[in-house]
């Protein structure tokens, strides 16, 4: 077995875009450039994720309107789960639907209850273009429906109902960035 780098060594930190920015709230485009720009992308989220203490990361996230994303993320037996999809497409989520508290990266120190199913299949390639397909339960279930979210232009607010949506409203309009509140208001 080859030593490879840890994911993320030679990356640099991205500046992450918060809630309300645009590229957040569009549909990525495919990846259809493979290559050096891609690997680069990649190794800089992994960066960027481990330095703002994530579990996943998409490529939206650091401003970047592609159909990518990393992970490096638990289950709920603590197995980690450790890669990368290009062109992920959420191919089966069922199972129980889960209400746990969630967390984004783009919404920095808040988290809400959210319903999520408690089984997920991804399928993409990697950034050589290898097939691979990803299954998860539990938290990692959790997190492969969130980052596929995200990739669709979502975040996980957008699944938040009732008074727990209300609630988490009133948190973001605390927040220095608040004043993007009115993009859940309209979801």
């Amino acid at each position: 077995m080859r030593n490879r780098p840890i994911p993320g060594s030679s990356g640099h930190v991205r500046a992450m875009t918060l809630l309300g920015a645009p590229v957040l709230h569009t549909p990525c485009e495919p990846v259809v450039d493979f290559g050096p720009e891609l690997e680069r992308l990649v190794e800089d989220m992994f960066a960027t994720m481990y330095a703002a203490n994530g579990v996943g990361l998409a490529a939206n996230q650091v401003g970047v309107g592609l159909r990518v994303f990393v992970y490096d993320c638990p289950d709920d037996e603590e197995v980690r789960h450790l890669g990368h999809l290009v062109n992920p497409r959420l191919v089966e989520a069922d199972g129980e639907v889960v209400r746990g508290a969630e967390g984004c990266l783009s919404l920095p120190g808040l988290e809400a209850p959210t319903p999520r199913f408690d089984r997920a299949v991804v399928e993409g390639v990697r950034v050589d273009g290898t097939p691979v397909r990803v299954e998860g339960t539990g938290f990692f279930a959790r997190c492969l429906q969130h980052e596929t979210d995200h990739l669709e232009g979502g975040v996980y607010a957008d699944r938040v109902t009732g008074w727990r949506k209300s609630r988490l409203l009133r948190a973001v309009r605390k927040e220095p960035w608040g004043d993007r509140a009115e993009v859940l208001q309209d979801r």
